[in-house]
């Protein structure tokens, strides 16, 4: 197969797929002209990244995950590991991602949205990590918005 067949059968960019074979992830056959070769294998491979990367492990993960799915003498506990410590990152993100969502309802709740200059959203953003407007803010009420 070239990798226009293997693109379209995978999912997958032909350029993700280079990149792929640029990082030693997948290996196809060249022929003596040069032209990549895939063979059903290849093809499993990228399937099998494709689902990882779209479940978000980092490409040295996907990269041990292969390595693991191509070792029969592997242990379970290994995949798990990796598995786990992904979860907890993805259970990380979704924490932050809710507190930045309640802080930015709470803003968007609390502007008037008319048009006054006074904009809490602004007010909030000008502030600096303690809390207090930022050297170079405005004055309260007149960021404008």
């Amino acid at each position: 197969m070239n990798i226009g067949d293997v693109a379209d059968r995978s999912g997958l960019p032909a350029k993700t797929i280079r990149y792929y074979e640029d990082i030693g992830l997948i290996r196809p056959r060249r022929s003596a002209n040069g032209y990549r070769s895939f063979r059903e294998s290849d093809l499993h491979k990228l399937a099998f990244l494709g689902r990882a990367r779209a479940l978000g492990f980092t490409i040295e993960e996907c990269r041990t995950l292969l390595a693991l799915y191509e070792d029969e003498g592997r242990e379970s506990a290994q995949v798990k590991r990796i598995a786990e410590e992904h979860l907890e990152r993805i259970d990380d993100k979704i924490a932050q991602l809710q507190s930045m969502r309640a802080t930015l309802a709470h803003l968007v709740q609390a502007c008037a949205g008319d048009h006054r200059p006074d904009c809490p959203i602004l007010e909030d953003l000008a502030r600096d990590g303690t809390g207090a407007a930022g050297a170079d803010a405005p004055p309260a009420g007149r960021g404008g918005a």
